[in-house]
């Protein structure tokens, strides 16, 4: 009965909103960003990890009176299970209510490590608290406090963990705590990243347990040398200054070296692997017992070797080297993937995703290093290898093969035979495979369907619909919403490039509205996918009378090596040139105004909304430009080496990419937002813009947030500030009808 009525009240609903006047609409921007969440939808279990080898997952579910409580489901037979209820456990020696932020689980599902206490230090790092919890006897101990890292050994005898730059286990057998290196000091670590190997590699754990859990093996980091950069928020009377060392282009790095902890004997001993002036970005423990793989990269990053060190010796051999005219990926940001090796733990083979024949595919390798075979190719990139099950020599794996705006999962054997696509629906699809691949959590979306949560078997059965949405699609049709819309064009050198747009309120072919291009733009992201679209803020805009527009230009990832690479030495010319391309075709559709439109960004964003607008003077009337690189020689080594080259190899390029150079050339107006606290990309890139726009009696408008990071905004209120001012510059100067009653009624 109680489906039956919510039906047909549903049924009501849905005859309702099909009359355009009965659609609700944002009352001001706030309404708006506080409404995403309604188009974004429920995500499905949360924080899942795959136990029992992967015959069951934990998730985090939330109870009644809204205390998070740890549970397990076991896809065979549709069971829940409580494992962690947080309710009534206080931390120990104390009266205060237990709480944490993550956890994670024992090799044998046995115990759980929950972080607690989190102080965040740079994005993928904190320092926190760690408490050892007993599933079998409920028993709950605090094992690290203040550490940055800590993970269990795989034989749950241990934690092994980092305290201000050194490495320490926890015994469980003898409940005593050992310390394991006593060297750091000031910008000199022992199993932790500074910022830059952080933000640039993409990890934030620098050392890692053997299998057998007899050794620790450790990145040391010697950041002595390396330039200091300075930034303060201007709070009180007398400023307090923030000191990271940061390499810029040029500048001397971070020293590097691994070791290996023998953790019975408390030995170490260092791997025989040359640094030679580059970088260390990934080390694996193989299936052979006391062997540690070591990648090495040139500073340039265009050349590759992967060394097999013995741990007792040191002693190393390269058995894998590669060379790259352009440069050589060990990570993917964008795609979410930490690693392009994949060493199995029971098997002496190792996978990795190169390039080399122009599109990302998996190559097969023995430990002698010699190629075996390449398991996948074609004119498509595989984006993430998700599982290996040696057992029956089957690899899962997600790719771009039915369409660079949509990912799929397939399986395929190691011989590269027997391909099957598991996925049916199209669109975007995220994967949680379990570890043997026995089954696979999908999370999808496309233009016309919101967010799917699904549980599915390897062998094609649905078991489980987490999340179907129901409400954002009920919320779509009883409220204003505009669709993503797909479009591709081919440019006047011939290259064809997909892009979305959104269309407004309304929309009459008829007349003409003012178009924003919001876009991104960076090496290997990808701005265009088939998904739904839920940006809140594009959705104010369509319903305040904009065109909004996006586009996947020569630079993204998703479209070959080729399409990717096309940008090295010289960023912004090639991915402007397509920007400019795009409103340009865009511009030959009769509604689109083509005296009215305007190019927005943020960080890479934001340095390429301000190229734009000042090499392609006149195509652009507003840029609205956040936290931008202006100049690569003032961004990070790592970064910025890797896509421009070495500076002294170089120099026209980085005159030429940079956006202050060509600062003459503003025509229109110009909105930059930056924040004094922005570690990532610093302050000083905004200030040598507005000196160059001055120098050339050129006006642009500044909004300074001090405490924000990179993301600008701060708290709440900075966040509906920002995009306010957003919208005033735009209704402003694009469409003329300026009222600053869009900043008092959003902010307050």
């Amino acid at each position: 009965m109680r489906k039956y009525k919510y039906s047909v009240c549903m049924l009501f609903m849905l005859l309702a909103a099909s009359i355009a006047e009965a659609q609700q609409e944002y009352s001001n921007l706030k309404d708006a960003l506080f409404s995403g969440g309604r188009l974004a939808g429920g995500n499905g279990p949360q924080s899942v990890n795959w136990i029992e080898g992967g015959d069951l997952f934990s998730f985090i579910d939330t109870s009644d009176d809204g205390q998070p409580q740890i549970k397990s489901f076991d896809p065979k037979t549709g069971k829940e299970e409580m494992i962690f209820k947080a309710e009534g456990v206080k931390f120990p020696g104390s009266e205060e209510a237990f709480s944490y932020e993550s956890f994670q689980w024992s090799e044998d599902s046995k115990y759980i490590l929950f972080q607690t206490n989190f102080r965040p230090v740079w994005r993928r790092s904190g320092i926190s608290d760690f408490y050892f919890y007993s599933v079998a006897d409920k028993s709950l101990k605090l094992v690290a406090k203040d550490a940055q890292t800590a993970e269990i050994s795989p034989d749950g005898s241990k934690v092994g963990f980092e305290r201000g730059g050194n490495l320490f286990v926890f015994d469980f057998s003898t409940q005593k705590e050992t310390q394991l290196t006593f060297d750091a000091e000031e910008y000199f670590y022992n199993g932790r990243f500074g910022w830059v190997y952080e933000e640039e590699f993409g990890l934030a754990q620098a050392w890692s347990w053997s299998p057998d859990s007899k050794y620790i093996a450790f990145w040391q980091s010697d950041e002595r040398e390396v330039p200091i950069f300075q930034m303060t928020d201007y709070a009180g009377q007398h400023s307090e200054y923030v000191n990271v060392p940061y390499p810029k282009v040029g500048d001397t790095n971070p020293d590097v070296k691994i070791g290996v902890l023998d953790i019975s004997t408390k030995k170490n001993v260092w791997m025989d692997v040359p640094l030679a002036g580059g970088y260390i970005p990934r080390i694996y423990w193989t299936a052979e017992a006391g062997k540690l793989a070591v990648v090495q990269m040139n500073r340039k990053q265009n050349h590759l070797k992967l060394y097999f060190n013995d741990v007792t010796s040191g002693k190393g051999k390269v058995i894998l080297e590669e060379k790259s005219e352009q440069w050589i990926d060990v990570f993917d940001f964008f795609a979410g993937i930490n690693h392009l090796f994949f060493f199995p733990q029971d098997e002496k083979e190792f996978f990795w995703i190169s390039d080399r024949d122009g599109w990302s595919h998996i190559y097969r390798y023995d430990y002698s290093g010699k190629l075996i075979n390449q398991v996948t190719k074609g004119n498509w990139e595989v984006t993430r290898l998700e599982a290996v099950d040696a057992k029956s020599n089957t690899i899962y794996y997600t790719s771009t093969e039915a369409s660079p705006l949509e990912r799929h999962l397939y399986t395929v054997k190691f011989n590269g035979k027997s391909k099957k696509k598991l996925t049916r629906t199209e669109g975007h699809h995220h994967l949680n495979v379990a570890p043997s691949g026995k089954y696979y959590i999908d999370n999808y979306s496309n233009i016309s369907t919101p967010k799917q949560v699904e549980l599915w078997s390897s062998k094609g059965k649905l078991i489980e619909s987490f999340e179907k949405n129901e409400s954002v699609s009920a919320y779509a049709k009883e409220h204003f919403y505009a669709p993503k819309e797909l479009f591709s064009f081919t440019t006047e050198d011939g290259q064809k490039l997909d892009g979305y747009l959104i269309k407004p309120k309304d929309f009459d072919p008829n007349k003409k509205y003012p178009l924003l291009l919001n876009i991104y733009g960076g090496p290997g992201a990808q701005s265009v996918y088939n998904e739904y679209a839920s940006n809140a803020w594009e959705q104010y805009l369509a319903q305040e009378g904009y065109i909004i527009a996006s586009v996947n230009n020569r630079g993204s990832g998703g479209y070959g090596s080729a399409f990717e690479k096309v940008v090295y030495r010289n960023l912004g010319e090639q991915e402007s040139a397509d920007f400019v391309a795009t409103v340009k075709y865009l511009a030959t559709n009769p509604w689109v105004d083509g005296d009215k439109m305007a190019i927005r960004g943020h960080s890479y964003g934001g340095y390429m909304s301000s190229y734009t607008m000042l090499n392609h003077p006149g195509v652009f009337k507003v840029s609205l430009v956040g936290a931008p690189v202006t100049d690569w020689r003032l961004y990070d080594s790592i970064y910025t080496e890797r896509y421009m080259d070495l500076l002294n190899d170089n120099k026209d390029g980085y005159i030429s990419s940079a956006s202050s150079a060509a600062a003459a050339g503003l025509e229109g107006k110009m909105f930059i937002a930056h924040s004094t606290m922005d570690e990532n990309v610093h302050f000083q890139n905004t200030m040598q813009l507005v000196k160059a726009l001055i120098d050339n009696g050129k006006d642009a408008d500044l909004r300074i947030y001090p405490p924000g990071a990179h993301g600008v905004a701060y708290n709440t209120m900075s966040y509906i500030l920002l995009y306010s001012q957003y919208v005033d510059y735009l209704n402003e100067n694009l469409k003329g009808d300026f009222d600053t009653s869009e900043v008092r009624s959003s902010v307050n």
